[in-house]
């Protein structure tokens, strides 16, 4: 019994924070965890520049209002749903994600929230659970499942090698050179294939 599990941001939905840091005109904003490994580390920078500009969850959901899905994620994630378990696991926020999940058909989807002021300020957020995306990859085998896994990120990296089988989608030229062993494709039809095939 398998479970594909798969990261959100820049695998199935453009990266919100790159998004946020046009409509914003705060290019600071464009790190990401592509750029950073240590996702604590990033988003205390984050509040901070938010803090700064007196920006709020308002303005980044409504940047995620004219976000749409990836050109062919949905059909990816509709024909991988119909033959599998499917789970994101991201390390974005409810408050961000649930538009987006709508866009994509509702699919299940594991990730963190934002502490929210009443003035809509983000003071603060909540992880699920410490490395939440190799966490939860470990407790879904503990439970009998074989995992499949897909990311773009450093944070993807420990779910991917803990997996059956990994794969890095979309990723940096960097990541993919200092991960040689990992197999990386670009297009949903190549991702489809592989997962396919390690189902066999």
């Amino acid at each position: 019994m398998y479970i594909t599990c798969l990261d959100l941001e820049g695998v199935l939905v453009p990266e919100i924070w790159i998004a946020f840091a046009e409509a914003s005109g705060i290019p600071e904003l464009k790190r990401t965890t592509r750029d950073e490994p240590d996702y604590d580390k990033l988003m205390r920078w984050r509040l901070g520049i938010l803090k700064e500009h007196r920006l709020g969850l308002k303005e980044i959901q409504d940047t995620i209002a004219t976000i749409d899905p990836l050109p062919g994620a949905k059909a990816f994630l509709d024909e991988l749903r119909s033959f599998t378990q499917v789970i994101i696991i991201s390390d974005t926020f409810t408050q961000f994600a649930t538009p987006l999940m709508k866009k994509l058909d509702w699919p299940t989807i594991f990730c963190n929230s934002l502490e929210v002021a009443p003035d809509g300020e983000i003071t603060g957020f909540k992880m699920r659970i410490e490395n939440s995306k190799l966490t939860t990859v470990k407790a879904l085998q503990s439970i009998g499942y074989e995992t499949i896994a897909s990311g773009d990120s450093y944070n993807d990296l420990a779910m991917i090698q803990a997996s059956k089988a990994g794969f890095l989608f979309k990723s940096t030229d960097k990541i993919k050179a200092d991960h040689p062993e990992l197999p990386a494709y670009e297009t949903y039809e190549e991702l489809m294939a592989a997962i396919k095939k390690a189902m066999l």
